[in-house]
């Protein structure tokens, strides 16, 4: 089909530009000063490319040698022309936090920049008190269970570490916060013909504690759970295998009360027996989008019962973060998906399909921000679920 051209970082698209010239600066601000210990090496080099950043400046290479690095040039190449403030927006996040790796010596050293921040939001009490409140739904049938589940997950997908204005929205919404729902429909599908459900993940912290209680629900009723993370730190608080498994810790510590622990014992039981699989890689670290995914991801996500997409940049990698018309049906834009496909995204940024007729109008009277201000979501189905 005919795809809309991506989203750039020119000044076409202003949220776009806002972040690449005001948000994805203050991030590395915020790396220098919850790791004030880092060398003035790597100081300098985050430094370096701060001014990169908004002087303008072309896209430079990877030093060599890189392990990623054959992927990166072949971008590159295609992007010789290009500077930071005029390329294609995912492009620019992506190869940013591929620099920011590069700058703090991570594939030598093995420690994620952004860890104090992942530190700082499970300390605090809210997200804890999140889970609590999923895992009062336990008592429930589950196909009541689920629906309610997915929907909490998705407003987990709120606590966003690298958009803090969203995140400071909380968990809590409105009726009418919620633009599609296909939780139910989903539900009732996969328990009607239960099967191995993959989930791509977004944040850690609070949203993957509610993931991580999704997914102990959907172990009661299927026989795997496939948690797809990505290799190395990105976008803040996006989870890898790391931060999945301290997670899982975190959930048995002694102070935390009996249903958390026993949460946490199930997930590692169902860890150990292969029930529960954690797959890192490095396509999701990418900036390719899904009709772009290579051969052997389709391979494993094509027999999945349900692949559950979280968050807003996977939702950018289906719509190759393009404005379409918001009414385009979401399952003609995933229909090259070769899984049932379930999308729980709370919106940061201006990519969107598959809404009412009539719905963005409304909204754009109502809101002018609302693609990207975080407080509406969607549960929506696509791919071969929509077929």
């Amino acid at each position: 089909m005919l795809r809309p051209p991506p989203i750039r970082t020119d000044g076409s698209n202003r949220f776009a530009r806002h972040t690449m010239r005001v948000r994805i600066p203050a991030i590395l601000r915020d790396v220098q000063a919850m790791n004030p210990d880092f060398s003035s090496k790597i100081h300098g080099a985050l430094e370096r490319l701060h001014d990169e950043i908004l002087g303008d400046r072309p896209l430079a290479p990877l030093d060599l040698p890189a392990i990623d690095a054959s992927a990166w040039s072949r971008a590159l190449a295609d992007r010789e022309q290009d500077r930071w403030l005029r390329t294609d927006w995912f492009f620019a996040e992506a190869y940013f936090y591929r620099c920011v790796l590069q700058a703090t010596r991570y594939w030598e050293t093995g420690r994620d920049p952004f860890r104090p921040s992942k530190q700082q939001e499970l300390a605090s009490e809210a997200p804890w008190r999140g889970v609590e409140q999923a895992l009062s739904l336990r008592g429930a049938p589950l196909a009541e269970r689920l629906p309610a589940l997915l929907r909490a997950a998705l407003w987990g997908n709120r606590m966003d570490l690298s958009y803090a204005a969203v995140a400071a929205r909380g968990l809590l919404a409105q009726d009418e916060d919620l633009l599609v729902d296909h939780a139910a429909q989903a539900a009732a599908a996969l328990l009607a013909a239960p099967g191995e459900v993959h989930v791509l993940l977004d944040n850690a912290g609070t949203e993957l504690l509610l993931d991580l209680t999704l997914a102990d629900a959907l172990l009661e009723a299927v026989p795997r759970v496939q948690l797809h993370v990505k290799m190395t730190p990105t976008f803040v608080s996006d989870a890898t295998a790391v931060d999945v498994r301290s997670t899982i810790a975190a959930l048995e510590a002694p102070e935390r009360p009996p249903e958390l622990r026993a949460l946490g014992a199930r997930l590692r039981d169902a860890f150990q027996s292969g029930r529960l699989g954690i797959h890192p890689g490095l396509y999701w670290n990418s900036h390719r989008f899904f009709f772009d995914m290579p051969p052997l991801l389709r391979a494993c996500l094509a027999p999945a019962a349900l692949v559950i997409s979280k968050g807003d940049a996977n939702y950018r990698r289906f719509t190759g973060d393009a404005l379409w018309n918001p009414s385009t049906p979401f399952g003609r834009v995933t229909a090259f998906f070769p899984a049932p496909l379930l999308a729980l995204r709370t919106l940061k940024s201006d990519s969107i399909a598959g809404l009412p007729e009539g719905a963005a109008e409304r909204l754009d009277a109502e809101q002018e921000d609302w693609r990207s201000s975080g407080r509406r979501g969607v549960v929506m189905l696509g791919g071969q679920a929509a077929g």
